[in-house]
Order: C-alpha cells, then sequence, then structure tokens
C-alpha cells in the first residue's frame, strides 16, 4: 500500500468515530504502529488494514500506555526517565 497508508488508516478511523494514534516505526523496518484509547476494540482497524494489506503482520505489543510514543516503542518506558 505504501505512500499515504497511515492517512488512509486514519481517515477510516475518523469515519467510524475511532480515536486512533498511527505512526511509522523508526525501529523497525516497514513497520506502522497504531493504538486505541483503552477499552476500545481494535479489531475494526485491524480488519481494515488486513483487507488492503494482505501480507499485514498485526500483533499486540504493549497495552494500557499512557500518552504512548510508537515511533520508538522503548520511550515509553518511565524508568527511563527523571524529572
Amino acid at each position: 500500500m505504501g505512500v499515504m497508508f497511515r492517512g488512509r488508516v486514519r481517515k477510516f478511523a475518523l469515519q467510524d468515530g475511532i480515536n486512533l494514534l498511527i505512526e511509522n516505526a523508526s525501529d523497525k523496518e516497514n513497520c506502522v504502529r497504531f493504538a486505541v484509547m483503552q477499552g476500545r476494540d481494535p479489531d475494526p482497524v485491524r480488519q481494515f488494514i488486513a483487507s488492503h494489506v494482505t501480507d499485514a503482520s498485526i500483533e499486540k505489543v504493549v497495552e494500557v500506555v499512557v500518552n504512548p510514543v510508537l515511533s520508538k516503542l522503548k520511550v515509553n518506558k518511565e524508568e527511563r526517565y527523571e524529572i
């Protein structure tokens, strides 16, 4: 799918009333990560992606992350930072 893929997924989410965060991964090649709000079923997004990218691999990698950064997952580890 390539060009504008994230935008297509975002448009799908907007049309279906899904609050979605989607980013290209900077730590993994050919990878797009998405997040939905806690308690929201991610299956409609998964189905949309699978219907447009037949060889897509979709897996849950983390759960219940506040203010997630999807481009590089290690950024989400609170213990990495001091205030």
